[in-house]
């Protein structure tokens, strides 16, 4: 990446633009997170209900805590092992954290990416970047510049290029700002890894009532209707379909199937494919889309979780 490029982006930044970057997740649209018309603006280009917060993200766990009116110790930890990469902590939010970043909860959704690009940017902007995926709200992510451009065109100011990303799903998200940590969306960091650390369980989504990024029954979805169908269902679901119909599955591909991916069983790789996956198969001008169910296995968790809330 050309420093002129990132000169760009924090000159654009600075004046109150938008500017889509490569994260080890997903691609964010980024916007500063201290002006109420910069995230005004990002919330309209993504068409994001004003009540669902943005993580903020950051250069360091020093910038990033001074967002945070407490740090417990659990946050100390969880940042000095996973930080930077693709862990998001929620904590209870100091008066850098207004409303307009954190749909107007007490608690604020903190993250360190790790890829170069976004560091590079964030260093040189020196301030926390809001940055939710840049796509329009509820849609498939992006893992690729390309994928912003589709979905977004002129409507962001600049995409700084960073190659495929490499989780290719969104953080994993822990809520600490209440008695004890729980898990709100599972990523790349398992539940078993914030665990080891912690020395201590964590909790299940439903202990926790904080509205967080991904959280929505729907979201991450193809505009094509999608369906997750349980493996041993696959077969005859393809033959009673009478309509065109595009497969995501682990086997062989089928000759009565109009469109066929075929999906990797590492679940780090799976995931890594999803998004340009489900992007594909949307443009393949099927009908419905069937996704063949990922095992359900701890190691899965976090592919299921955007794959239930993609199918309808």
């Amino acid at each position: 990446m050309k420093n002129a490029e990132i000169e760009r982006a924090v000159e654009i930044l600075g004046r109150g633009g938008l500017v889509a970057f490569p994260t080890e997740t997903v691609y964010g649209l980024g916007a500063d997170a201290s002006s109420a018309e910069a995230l005004a603006r990002l919330y309209a280009v993504k068409r994001r209900p004003a009540d669902h917060p943005v993580i903020v993200h950051f250069a360091s766990a020093q910038a990033a805590f001074a967002w945070a009116r407490e740090v417990p110790a659990a946050a100390k930890k969880l940042a000095e092992r996973f930080w930077p990469g693709p862990l998001t902590l929620i904590l209870k939010r100091s008066a850098k954290a207004a409303d307009f970043v954190t749909g107007g909860q007490d608690a604020v959704g903190l993250r360190v990416p790790s890829h170069p690009v976004a560091h590079e940017l964030l260093q040189r902007f020196g301030k926390g970047i809001a940055a939710p995926s840049a796509n329009r709200f509820g849609l498939v992510s992006p893992t690729t510049a390309a994928h912003v451009r589709e979905d977004l065109g002129a409507d962001v100011d600049l995409v700084l290029e960073g190659g495929p990303s490499e989780v290719g799903i969104e953080s994993t998200i822990v809520d600490l700002s209440g008695e004890r940590p729980v898990l709100l969306r599972p990523g790349r960091i398992s539940k078993a890894q914030l665990e080891e650390v912690l020395a201590s369980p964590v909790g299940e989504k439903i202990e926790s009532i904080t509205r967080h990024s991904g959280g929505l029954e729907r979201h991450y979805a193809p505009r094509t209707p999608a369906r997750m169908v349980p493996s041993y269902d696959l077969d005859k679901e393809i033959g009673r379909l009478k309509e065109k119909v595009a497969v995501l599955a682990f086997s062989r591909p089928d000759e009565r199937v109009d469109y066929w991916l075929r999906m990797p069983r590492e679940p780090q790789v799976y995931a890594q494919k999803l998004y340009a996956a489900l992007r594909e198969l949307d443009t393949a001008g099927c009908d419905e889309i069937l996704v063949e169910a990922p095992p359900e296995a701890p190691e899965w968790a976090a592919v299921r979780d955007r794959l239930r809330r993609a199918c309808r």
